[in-house]
């Protein structure tokens, strides 16, 4: 009676998303974006975990597209990081609206 079905992971993953979306939108700070941006990735893993055993139970390809989701996440995040950092040690500054030049 009280398990988890498709729709309560399905709400999870919408909330999900959008809290990114305006979380992406609202912010200037460059973290809080890339916050958001993983949220908003987390929210796509959902679905694919949730559709994956709900409607393809026999088959992998959920979870295979997590796990290459989850890689290029964390891929991008070591490039993201990479680029607020440099940009902080020459602007002092890792809010968006700071950043508007492409070459120092």
């Amino acid at each position: 009676m009280n398990e988890i079905g498709l729709t309560h992971l399905l709400v999870i993953s919408t909330c999900l998303f959008f809290i990114g979306v305006y979380g992406f939108m609202t912010r200037r700070n460059m973290i809080t974006m890339l916050m958001a941006i993983e949220l908003i990735l987390n929210s796509v893993n959902i679905n694919f975990i949730a559709f994956n055993k709900f409607l393809y139970a026999d088959k992998l390809d959920g979870i295979f597209f997590t796990i290459f989701i989850i890689t290029i996440a964390a891929a991008e995040a070591a490039v993201a990081i990479a680029i607020i950092i440099h940009l902080y040690r020459k602007l002092k500054s890792i809010d968006a609206d700071d950043a508007d030049l492409m070459k120092f």
